[in-house]
Formats: C-alpha cells, structure tokens, sequence
C-alpha cells in the first residue's frame, strides 16, 4: 500500500508493510465483531517481531527525512542539560535527594549529613545497566534509618526487584525478593510488607493476566521462599492487596482494592496481644478510603464516603461504625487531594481549578495558615516526621521547572532553598485558564501555555493535551519537551476532562463507564473553543495522550478526524473489547465497563478506537507510540490499531507506529530515549503543521 506525504517540504511515498489478516470473529452477545489482527496481540510470534521491525523500518525512513529533525533534538539536549534536583527528605542523621547532572540516563540519589553536610552518591541506578534502561523505584528505609530497601525496575517493565542496603555501610544484604508488582515497601521491626504474583510462565511475562495479588512479610537476613505470606483472597484472583504501617508502626493496614477505583481497609493493632489478624475498619468498595496516619488509639482516614470531595475523619477500630466517626477536616467545595503529616500537623492538599493550595492544620482539625505559592502551579511534599520541625517541598508550573523550598512548621514560613539552573529563559512564557462549555452545557477549565506577545489570528499552532479518567488530575506540571513547542510558537493546551479528580468524585464519575463519551466530548469542546476564539484551526492541531490518554486521541480522532491535524496516541488502551484479558486490563473495568457484559458492550464498541476505524476516510497524521516491554497497556493495543489505520486511510497523511525497545509504559525511561522519542515526536508534529525549525 503506497500513500503521499503531503505536509510540507517534501513528497515522499510511503509503503507501509504488508500486515496479513484473518478471519477471526467474536461475538458479544450475539454481536458478531471481526479481529483480523488478532495474530499481533502474540508478542512472542515471528511474524509478530517481523511485522514491528518492518514498522520501525519505515517510520524511522519518514522521521530521518524531516529536515530539522536533528535540529530538534540537538535543542532538546541543549535545554535539557541542567541539573534538575528532587526535596531532600530526612531519615536519621542524613538528607537524601535525587539528582540529575542534566543528562544522565536516571537520577542519582545522595545523601548528606544534615542540611549543610557534603553529599555523597548512596544509589546510582545509571550504574545498573549499559544503557540506563534500569530504573530505581520504591525506596523505604526502616525505622531505625539503619536498612533501605529499594525496588529496581528493567527496561520500563512493572515487575519489580528488590533489594536491601545496610544504610552506614552502604552494602548490599544477601536478601533478594523478585516477581514484585504494584507494591509499596512498609517496614515493621526488622522486617518489611510487600506484594507479589506468583512467578510468571516466561513467554506470558508481558501479556499474561495477572491474578491473586499476595502480600508477604520479609524478614531480613532470610530468603524469599521463607517469606510469610499475609494474605491473599482465593475467592476473588482479581482483587490487588498491599500493606502500609503507620508512623509509630503500632497499625498496619490491609488495603484491598477492586480495581482501581474502590478500597477496602483493614487492621491490626499490635498493642493489642489478642488480635491477631486483621480487622475490617472500613468494608469496601464503594468509596476510596486511606489511612493517614494514626493519632494514639484511632486512625485518621481521608475519605470521600459522604463526602465526593473528600474529608477527614478519625476512627477508632475498636467501633468503627460510621456514627462514631469524627469529622477532623469536613468536605469543602474544593477536592481535599491528600492530606500529609509532620511535626505532629496535618498538611491538606486541595484542588481549586486544578491548582494546589495548602493548609496547616493541628491533628484536632484547626486550621493554622494558609501556605502561600506562588502562583497558579502544582506543589508537592509537605510532610515529614513527628519530630520533624522543617521539611521541604517542590512547586512547579507550565513555564517553569520546580523550585525548592524549605519550610518551617512552627511558624510557617517558607524560603528558597534551590532554584533551578535551567538553560532556558522561563520570562518569555505564560499560562492563563480558560473555562469553556462542553457538549451537555457543563463548563470545563484549561491552561493554555505559549510565548508572551501571542497574537490571535486563528493560525497558531496547538499542542492539545489530555487525559480524563481512573480520578487522576491534570495539574500544572512544567516539561522541558513541551517549553520547546512553546518556544517554537505553539501553544501547549491543557484541558481538565471530566474522568479526573478536579473537582471531586462527581467529575470523576461524570467521564466513568457509560458516561465515558463526555471525556470526549470535552477535548472535542475544548479544539472547537481554542478554533472559535481565534487561536488556531483544524490543520494547526495536534491532539496528543498517553494511556488513558491515548485512549483519549484514539476516539476523538475517529470520532472527529475533520476536527484535527496530528494524532499522537501514546501506549493507549485502543481495543476496548479485549483491553481486560491482559496482564493488570481487569483492574480498569471499575473505569470503562466490561465487553463481556450485556449492558456494557454497546457503548464501548461505540467508542472503541480500533473498532471506528472506517475504510475511505481521511484520518489526521498519526505517529503511535508504544514500547516493547509495555506490560501495563500491552503493545498490541497499539500495532492493531496501525495496522487498522494503514488499511483504511484514504488521505495523504501518514500513518505510522513508533515501537521503542527495552521500554515500557512510560515510568523509569532513560534520559536518551526520551529526548530520541521528543525529537521524533516534535519533528513529526511540527512537519505535519506546516512549522519550520
């Protein structure tokens, strides 16, 4: 199949490889569904690893041919290479912090004695690995700051390792724990909790279901088989389980989730010689509690039971029933995000049109101050120990990398503590929101991000970003990536779907399961707004998401393909009738609903990207994106759906898949390939715009 390329410069044709089809066919209640691709969801195959390097072949022929595609990443390298710090956190005689010179690979994590002492290098991940595809994760240290545990990650994968660290000496203990997922490390004593699968069959590593979630104790100095497992549940293999400990470590709490929205917490009390084993506090899963901390004999819960956006409640588990719940933090028209400890305070968090504002409270619930920030930005941090009287905390914008600051709790007074060096100059950029009014009449914010002096004559080119699901929020968050666009003279788009956490459980649910096409229907809303007010116009938009998101650019550029320029979906969930039957896909039919399901079938064929693909239409330009070791949204999701696209398209725009190697989802990619994977993505971006360089 030959196609011409038809935005800019140059006309290159393009000849896509040839993807074979079959004729498999499911039926969902009694609705017959054809999946010709569906030898490409068996990663292992041949003919699946011939089928990604011919793809990769061919995209790689197209991007080589943008003129200013090196251009571009010589840029990026030269913006990004700038020392980029994390908030030092305390854990007995040292301050620990992460740091990146500027290009390496992953953050290196320091210590040093006090506030004021020389650092030194305790983890250095760059060092695990010849290309830095493996990434630190999860670091716990024990109560008495004398071990560390860490978790180690390889080539973007979520199965873990983990490892113990004596702290003084900085060597490594014999013990090694591995098959770990989805796991927090909680130290009790001498010991630790974490969860686990059972190991996986080698060649269903990436793509198999994963079921029965177990949580384990591990005490140091012996090997993982001696292990003690904690719990799991034989009659539900779906469920996720994990354990947290309170600060005195007096409480640890069962958290079990369905899914991933819906908790259930249980505890033991450990002062309590007759308890032995854990005791429901608060029965699930229709609300999303978590234990805060303790406060002596009863636990602080932040929930939304009641309370869509949220409140405060302290319970005791001797009578935890709802009428004996008391009411620290009640629920406030904007969404309570979390709430941390510190000095023997309480830090909330609250959301007020997507940017962060902090209150200290006493643990009776007294409001004491406001913390100030700087402006409409996302902070991050607050929270240390009880003994603790400064800790330090992190705020970041569209236009400007993280400042940080240390803050004293006794008086509430804030101070630079680190500005960062960055190579860029932050002053010639703004954010300002808007709110515009979606398809039902509900108004819908976003931050639009762009160079001082934007003229509106309807011709700027748009970077349209967004997400809108699983509860999780779009605040203001600065990238190095994006400030280039900006700099180029683009605007950078950022809208608040419906499916977050922005204003609450009520905005969440809005954009769940049957009610999904309203996230769709925002970002539709929010191009035709940025169109009608004179920003842009359809052939200077580009809609980009990952995850979730690409989920996001998969439906609005089928439903929509008129409406838009480029589409950059990343490791998307793109076939939403299969999406549950792989690895942790189950867990997100709490979110999306289940094909497998009378009720729910027909609105998600409805919006399934891969299943609105129509032969004979113009499809925007299309790079997917998507990497090997993805096994959180597993890469068939993608390569269906190129292969859907190559097949269909009737226009000149390319249709092409980016398949990276030795990465995964997104989390722990090294510092090259996420500038390699920028340069392509901007220069295909930019090409397909009509923008120079």
């Amino acid at each position: 199949m030959s196609m011409t390329l038809g935005a800019a410069a140059q006309k290159t044709a393009i000849t896509y490889p040839l993807t074979k089809t079959t004729d498999t066919v499911d039926e969902y209640n009694g609705h017959k569904v054809p999946d010709p691709y569906r030898w490409l969801e068996n990663d292992h195959a041949e003919d699946t690893k011939a089928w990604v390097i011919e793809q990769n072949k061919v995209t790689r022929d197209y991007l080589d041919k943008i003129p200013f595609r090196d251009k571009i990443k010589a840029r990026l390298e030269e913006m990004m290479n700038y020392p980029k710090y994390g908030a030092p956190f305390r854990e007995g005689k040292y301050y620990y912090f992460y740091k990146n010179d500027g290009l390496q690979n992953q953050s290196v994590l320091y210590r040093q004695v006090g506030i004021t002492g020389t650092p030194e290098v305790f983890i250095d991940p760059n060092k695990l690995s010849e290309k830095g595809t493996v990434a630190l994760g999860n670091l716990s240290f024990s109560k008495d700051s004398k071990h560390a545990a860490y978790l180690i990650a390889k080539a973007g994968s979520d199965w873990q390792e983990c490892f113990v660290m004596d702290v003084e000496t900085k060597q490594l203990l014999p013990d090694h724990l591995d098959w770990i997922k989805f796991s927090g490390i909680s130290w009790q004593g001498d010991g630790f909790y974490y969860s686990r699968y059972d190991t996986p069959d080698e060649k269903a590593r990436l793509s198999g279901k994963n079921e029965f979630h177990k949580v384990y104790y591990h005490k140091l100095g012996t090997t993982q088989e001696k292990d003690q497992l904690v719990y799991v549940d034989k009659e539900h293999p779906l469920r996720n389980a994990g354990v947290g400990v309170t600060e005195d470590e007096r409480f640890p709490v069962l958290v079990t989730t369905e899914g991933t929205s819906g908790n259930q917490l249980a505890v033991r009390d450990l002062k309590d010689a007759a308890q032995q084993d854990f005791q429901v506090v608060v029965p699930g899963f229709k609300y999303d509690p978590s234990v805060v901390d303790n406060v002596g004999d009863k636990l602080l819960v932040l929930t939304n039971e009641d309370a869509p956006n949220y409140k405060l409640v302290l319970i005791d588990p001797k009578n935890p029933a709802k009428e004996n719940w008391q009411t620290i933090i009640p629920e406030k028209p904007e969404v309570l995000n979390s709430v941390g400890t510190g000095g023997g305070k309480l830090f909330a968090s609250y959301l007020k049109d997507a940017s962060t504002k902090i209150y200290q409270y006493d643990v009776t619930g007294k409001l004491e101050h406001e913390i100030k920030l700087p402006g409409i930005g996302t902070a991050g941090g607050f929270g240390g120990k009880k003994e603790d009287q400064t800790f330090f905390y992190t705020y970041t914008s569209f236009v400007a990398p993280a400042t940080i600051y240390q803050y004293q709790i006794p008086s509430g007074k804030s101070d630079v503590y680190k500005r960062p060096e960055a190579k860029f100059d932050v002053e010639q950029f703004e954010t300002r929101q808007v709110f515009f009014t979606s398809k039902d009449g509900t108004k819908v914010p976003m931050f639009l991000s762009y160079k001082k002096g934007l003229k509106l004559d309807g011709n700027t080119p748009v970077l349209l970003y967004g997400y809108g699901g699983f509860n999780i929020p779009q605040t203001p968050g600065f990238s190095v990536s994006n400030l280039f666009f900006m700099e180029q003279g683009g605007i950078y788009a950022v809208v608040n779907l419906r499916g977050g956490s922005e204003y609450g459980e009520s905005w969440h649910k809005a954009g769940m399961k049957e009610k999904k096409q309203n996230v769709f229907d925002d970002f539709i809303g929010a191009a035709e707004y940025l169109i009608k007010e004179k920003y842009t116009n359809p052939s200077k938009i580009a809609i980009r998401g990952g995850s979730n998101g690409g989920l996001l650019v998969g439906a609005c550029m089928t439903q929509r393909p008129d409406l838009f320029k480029v589409a950059l979906p990343a490791v998307g969930v793109l076939d939403m009738l299969r999406y549950q039957k792989f690895t942790i896909g189950w867990a997100w039919v709490v979110e999306y609903g289940s094909s497998e399901k009378a009720d729910e079938f027909p609105y998600l064929f409805k919006y399934s990207p891969l299943h609105n693909i129509r032969k004979g239409t113009s499809y925007p330009a299309t790079l997917i994106t998507t990497g090997d070791h993805d096994d959180r949204v597993v890469p068939a999701h993608s390569f269906k759906f190129a292969a859907a696209l190559q097949a269909a398209n009737a226009g000149p725009n390319p249709m092409l898949i980016r398949i990276e190697t030795q990465a995964g989802h997104g989390a722990g990619k090294p510092t090259s390939k996420v500038i390699d994977e920028a340069a392509d993505v901007w220069a295909f971006t930019m090409f397909n715009l009509g923008m120079k360089m």
